[in-house]
C-alpha cells in the first residue's frame, strides 16, 4: 500500500505492521472492528451482512464458542472465525465445527439467538432494544418472518479473516469450496504512516475474478434444489394482484405505473424524478400501503431530502386529505413518508378494495409530493449540499420499506 505526495509527484510505500507489535488483540480489536464494520467483509457490491451474534457458545453439550456469527441478504447463516497475525493451523476444523452446530438451528432458535444480542447490546449502549423480528424482517426485505428462508440445509457460510494464512488452511478451505461449502478467506494487514495507522482488508479465496460465478453457481444449484410452496403460492397471488392494480392505474389519472410490469414481489416501485426516491406500493399480508422511500447511496442527501419535506407536512398533509407517518427509522438504511390500510391482503374477495385505495392514495400521495420534490431535487443539484438541523436523533439509511 502506498501514500500519494501529490506535491512532490511520487508515491511513498506505508509501512506493513503485525497487529502484536502495534498492541492490538484478537477479541478485544480486530473482532470489534469487524462486529461494528461488517461492509469490511462485503464480497461484491450489494453485498450486506448483519451480525446476529458474537462469542457465541449456546451450543448444547459443547464448550466450542464462535467468534461472530451473521446472517446474509439470502438468509444463510455466516460462521466469521478471526484470528490475530496467523491462523494456526486447526482454524478450519474450528470453522467446520461451528457451522455443523449452526446448521441444526432453527429459525425460532436464530431469531431467539439474535434477539439476546440485541437486548446485550441495548443493556450495554442504555438504549431501548430493538425487535430481532422486526430486524431481520427489514434486512431479509420480506413480507413476514414467516415467509423468510432463514439457515436452510447445505447453505452455512464460513469466513475467515487473518492477517496470515498456513497452506495447510487455504489448500483445505479451497478444497472445501470444491463440494459447494461456500468459503472466503480475507487477509488483513495493518499499516502505519507517521501517526496513522489503516487496516487493507483483502479477500484472498476466492479470487474476487472468480466470486460471482461460484456464488452463482451455488445460489444456481440450491434454487434447483428447493421448492417453498408457501413462497410460490405468494408469488403466485402478488404476480396476479399486480397485474389487476397496473391495468386500474392504467385507467386511472395516475401514470407512475404506466411502464411498470407486475412482479412477484410484495411492493412496485415508480420514479419521482428524484434518483432512489421511488414513489411505492406495498401489498403485504396485513396492509396495503402507499410510501415515499428515501434511499440514496449518501446519508446526508437523505436526511436533507426528508427534512425538507417534515418542514412542509401541515402543506403536504393538507394537500394528501389525511395525516401521514413520517419514519426517519434511525439506524437504519433509508427513511420514509408513508399511509397504510389494515386489511388481509392475501384474501382476494379484498383486492378490488385495496385497488381501488391504492389508486386514490397514490395519486393523492404523488400530488402532494410532486412539487416540494422537484424543488428539493434542484437544491441537491447545487454544488454544496447546504446544512441540516436534525432534531435531537440522526440516522442512516434503510432499504427500501418492508411489510409488516
Amino acid at each position: 500500500m502506498y501514500k500519494i505526495d501529490s506535491a512532490q509527484n511520487r508515491i511513498v510505500p506505508l509501512d506493513a505492521r503485525r497487529f502484536g507489535e502495534l498492541g492490538f488483540s484478537e477479541r478485544k480489536h480486530l473482532q470489534e472492528w469487524l462486529e461494528n464494520c461488517p461492509q469490511a467483509l462485503a464480497q461484491g457490491d450489494g453485498e450486506e451482512l448483519l451480525i446476529i451474534q458474537k462469542e457465541f457458545d449456546g451450543f448444547d453439550d459443547t464448550r466450542e464458542r464462535l467468534d461472530l456469527l451473521a446472517i446474509d441478504k439470502e438468509g444463510n447463516l455466516v460462521i466469521i472465525e478471526n484470528k490475530l497475525d496467523d491462523t494456526g493451523r486447526d482454524v478450519v476444523w474450528q470453522a467446520l465445527k461451528s457451522a455443523g452446530y449452526c446448521a441444526n438451528l432453527s429459525k425460532a432458535q436464530v431469531v431467539d439467538i439474535y434477539q439476546r444480542y440485541l437486548n446485550q447490546k441495548a443493556q450495554a449502549t442504555g438504549h431501548p432494544a430493538v425487535s430481532a423480528e422486526e430486524s431481520l424482517v427489514e434486512f431479509l426485505e420480506v413480507d413476514g418472518l414467516e415467509a423468510a428462508q432463514i439457515n436452510r440445509i447445505k447453505t452455512q457460510r464460513l469466513i475467515f479473516v487473518a492477517a496470515r494464512y498456513r497452506k495447510e488452511v487455504t489448500n483445505t478451505v479451497l478444497w472445501l469450496s470444491q463440494f459447494g461449502i461456500a468459503c472466503q478467506c480475507f487477509k488483513v494487514t495493518p499499516y502505519q504512516a507517521s501517526e496513522g495507522l489503516f487496516l487493507n482488508v483483502e479477500q484472498i479465496i476466492p479470487t474476487p475474478e472468480s466470486t460471482e460465478f461460484m456464488i452463482g453457481m451455488v445460489a444456481k444449484e440450491a434454487e434447483e434444489k428447493s421448492a417453498d410452496s408457501e413462497q410460490k403460492h405468494r408469488h403466485t397471488l402478488r404476480l396476479a394482484f399486480w397485474e389487476q392494480a397496473l391495468e386500474a392505474f392504467s385507467q386511472s389519472s395516475c401514470t407512475l405505473y404506466n411502464n411498470i410490469s407486475p412482479t412477484k414481489d410484495h411492493w412496485l416501485y415508480a420514479g419521482s424524478g428524484m434518483s432512489s426516491v421511488p414513489f411505492s406500493l406495498i401489498c403485504g399480508k396485513s396492509e396495503v400501503r402507499v410510501e415515499l422511500n428515501i434511499g440514496r447511496r449518501n446519508p446526508d442527501e437523505n436526511l436533507f431530502i426528508f427534512e425538507r419535506l417534515r418542514a412542509q407536512k401541515d402543506e403536504i398533509e393538507a394537500h394528501f386529505g389525511q395525516p401521514l407517518e413520517w419514519l426517519p427509522l434511525p439506524n437504519k438504511k433509508s427513511c420514509r413518508i408513508q399511509y397504510a390500510k389494515p386489511i388481509d391482503g392475501y384474501d382476494k374477495a379484498n383486492w378490488a378494495e385495496m385497488i381501488r385505495w391504492l389508486v386514490d392514495h397514490m395519486t393523492r400521495l404523488e400530488n402532494a409530493l410532486r412539487e416540494p420534490l422537484r424543488t428539493i431535487n434542484q437544491q441537491l443539484k447545487q454544488e454544496a449540499l447546504p446544512a441540516v438541523e436534525v432534531p435531537s436523533q440522526a440516522y442512516v439509511a434503510e432499504e427500501p420499506g418492508d411489510d409488516q
